[in-house]
């Protein structure tokens, strides 16, 4: 592990434990056992470091995604693979994603989050195209676009379920059925 990947690491435990506002600098170097000037060739302020944990969540979606999406299933068995890695990550990251949400949000980095997650988008996309390839999608869905919107809608269920309110297996379950019937129904021929 380089140097800046314990720093965002030992950002992680450490916001974790303390929270934004509590958690110094000098908590975070000497979590990631580095010198506090190690820090600030990397990043210029503890919010700084926002942007890096949510590409790593992004990238654990990704991981997740092509690690349990069967690009051959059926389209009703690719929608729940994709809702379940993206469940599953979130539920994974929950405290982080809580976070990290909150410091980017009050920074300037906010600029920077669509572009952390193109690539997640540009995956989802390319999930989408295979598939109208193979007429399980509607010819008129713009898989870039919806990609997007996808992935915004299954997201924010995940969060509905594991972020904002106690969690419940009877609830994800309800969720995560609701979810895929409706996903289904929007993109079927």
């Amino acid at each position: 592990m380089d140097k800046k990947e314990k720093i965002v690491q030992a950002s992680i435990e450490v916001f974790k434990e303390k929270g934004i506002e509590r958690t110094k600098i000098s908590d975070i170097v000497k979590r990631a056992e580095i010198a506090q000037g190690t820090f600030y060739l990397y990043f210029p302020s503890k919010l700084s470091v926002m942007p890096a944990i949510a590409e790593q969540i992004v990238l654990k979606f990704m991981e997740q995604i092509k690690k349990d999406v069967s690009t051959d299933a059926s389209l009703k068995k690719q929608l729940d693979q994709l809702v379940d890695a993206i469940f599953q990550v979130t539920a994974e990251f929950r405290d982080v994603s809580a976070l990290v949400y909150a410091g980017i949000s009050t920074t300037e980095h906010i600029s920077k989050w669509e572009t952390i997650y193109y690539p997640l988008y540009d995956l989802v996309a390319s999930i989408l195209k295979e598939n109208q390839k193979r007429h399980l999608i509607r010819d008129s869905v713009d898989p870039a676009r919806t990609s997007q919107l996808l992935l915004g809608l299954i997201e924010s269920a995940a969060e509905q379920v594991f972020l904002f309110n106690e969690y419940e297996a009877v609830n994800e379950q309800k969720h995560k059925a609701e979810l895929l019937e409706f996903l289904e129904h929007a993109l079927r021929p």
